[in-house]
């Protein structure tokens, strides 16, 4: 092909182009460390690809033979700045300094979405520019930018941008969080944002406590923009929730974060949740009943249900209980490698060896019912359904349990007794559910007390009172948190469960589905000997394993 190649190209030439383009988007998608202009001008269309690029878009490269010079400015994007730069792999920038000639340097100029969002930053639609990956990422690293989210020090796995960046206050601000919630054992991150700037508060042990905060409502918005940018998600809206994920490299290996960006009235908040799925990795080191805490009895009754040829065992208990882990204790217990076990779950929390394990894709049509109808045409013995949530999930999985598979799942519902009403209200069959309900485990994870700073105090009567209403002796002192350097100053270190176990037996059926009271139901359950929450957490006060307060935060009296 000749350089002199003239506006009026044959329609050949333009079909030829389209392909190469197309091509080069392909290429690039897979590598991920080029532009589409890059593998452009590596290939036969070097010499013309400024006049193609003109006849076919209307736009130039940066850096051709007109002697063009461009300056970036992702000031321009507002105050995600080069957080969206870097985002979008997208830079405005000015040619030869003229403020007149305002373009979009991007890595593929081509794509409408990205222009889209670019514009919708910017408040107008700005003529687009090829660059290559280098010129970008010289861009993004050098250039002056409105937010100080320059950088990523805690980089998402998979998607690093390839610019050695200066890393800002922000950045550092949120990775800090990231790497001592994983440090702590934090089982949520909470960015809260106000008038004045943001607050970092960790879910420790089931109870928030404050870590940091910066100053500034540019600085938290700033903040949230980074989160945003970890998890791919639109950093230009701001006025609907938006749900992502991203994994990142910490202590040595990959923590998945689960992200929920939601408006409030001062910007808006994250909450991450941390998923660290190479807990159950190994079998080794596999997640017991006995290591949760469950006591000898509870757990023996756990497994005699869990091991059943048929039928449905439900955890329940509200959320943050532990229902997932208990689920996760039970199955690997039974998981002799000789039956097959698959799972449904939103998410994948931990990663068990030997067993198929399907994530929940709302945004793809993958939900709880269309994956369970699925996984049984897949000849599971034993299916874990990680929460049933509607009518049509519930449905399905009690006729799997009902034709011959062991389905364990949860449902939220505080009692064996709210767990009857929920089914009801999704509008169940409950003949057929009660015949399939093999057990109930209602629990609550309560915290243990610090060894190492644990004190006393004089009960006071209400408490003395639900001590010998547990069937105890009246106590005059009672244990309570003080805080050491042990348990960062909380008082606490660790949390065990507490559960009632309810063997279900035509008995409890039958009043089920002759609609008796609860009442009766609940005289029913406990007088097969059932020990109820409270009682166990009295025991745990007693053995100075907790405190008063703990438990009637977590049980009530």
């Amino acid at each position: 092909m000749s350089g002199d190649m003239s506006a009026d190209m044959s329609a050949d030439i333009r079909a030829g182009f389209r392909a190469a383009l197309q091509a080069a988007r392909r290429h690039t998608a897979q590598a991920g460390a080029e532009t589409v202009l890059d593998q452009l001008l590596r290939g036969s269309w070097r010499d013309v690809l400024p006049a193609l690029l003109r006849e076919t878009g209307g736009m130039d490269m940066v850096g051709d033979d007109s002697g063009q010079r461009a300056v970036p400015d992702p000031t321009l994007f507002g105050t995600p700045g080069l957080a969206l730069a870097r985002s979008l792999r997208a830079v405005p920038v000015r040619l030869d300094g003229d403020p007149g000639r305002l373009r979009l340097a991007m890595a593929d100029p081509w794509d409408d979405a990205t222009l889209r969002r670019a514009a919708q930053a910017m408040g107008r639609r700005v003529p687009p520019i090829a660059a290559t990956a280098a010129q970008l990422d010289g861009w993004l690293g050098s250039a002056p930018s409105a937010s100080s989210d320059a950088s990523s020090s805690v980089s998402a796995v998979g998607n690093s941008t390839g610019g050695a960046l200066p890393e800002g206050p922000v950045v550092a601000f949120v990775d800090q969080a990231l790497r001592r919630a994983y440090e702590v054992g934090a089982s949520d991150i909470h960015f809260e944002c106000d008038r004045h700037g943001v607050t970092v508060r960790l879910r420790r042990d089931g109870v928030l406590t404050p870590h940091e905060r910066m100053e500034g409502a540019r600085q938290a918005e700033e903040a949230i923009s980074r989160i945003k940018v970890l998890a791919q998600l639109d950093i230009t809206e701001r006025r609907l929730p938006q749900d992502g994920r991203f994994r990142i490299a910490l202590g040595g290996g990959e923590l998945d974060l689960r992200v929920s960006i939601i408006p409030s009235v001062f910007g808006e908040d994250a909450v991450l949740r941390l998923l660290d799925k190479a807990q159950l990795r190994d079998p080794a080191d596999q997640v017991s009943l006995d290591l949760l805490g469950f006591d000898a009895s509870g757990a023996a009754m756990i497994r005699e249900l869990a091991g059943l040829p048929h039928g449905m065992l439900l955890v329940t208990g509200p959320t943050g209980s532990g229902k997932t882990t208990t689920v996760y204790a039970a199955l690997s217990e039974v998981n002799n490698g000789i039956e097959k076990i698959i799972t449904i779950e939103d998410p994948v929390e931990y990663e068990l060896a030997g067993v198929l394990q399907v994530p929940v894709n709302e945004r793809k049509g993958l939900t709880f019912a269309k994956g369970l109808r699925s996984i049984l045409r897949h000849d599971p013995d034993r299916i874990l359904v990680g929460e049933i949530r509607d009518a049509e999930t519930a449905e399905i999985a009690v006729q799997s349990a009902l034709t011959g598979h062991q389905v364990l799942t949860t449902v939220h519902a505080n009692s064996v007794f709210d767990v009857t009403g929920r089914f009801k209200h999704f509008d169940l069959d409950m003949f057929g559910f009660m015949a399939a309900l093999n057990g109930v485990i209602v629990q609550r994870l309560v915290r243990c007390l610090c060894p190492h700073c644990v004190a006393d105090r004089p009960a006071t009567a209400r408490e003395q009172q639900w001590l010998v209403d547990m069937g105890l002796p009246r106590p005059e002192t009672v244990p309570r948190p003080v805080g050491c350097e042990h348990c960062g100053g909380t008082g606490y270190k660790g949390r065990r469960v507490i559960a009632e176990v309810h063997t279900i037996d035509d008995g409890f059926r039958d009043l089920v589905t002759t609609g008796a009271p609860v009442s009766a139901l609940r005289e029913h359950v406990y007088r097969k000997g059932v020990r109820t929450l409270s009682q166990l957490g009295a025991d745990m006060v007693s053995r100075r394993e907790s405190s008063a307060e703990e438990i009637k935060r977590v049980v009530g009296w």
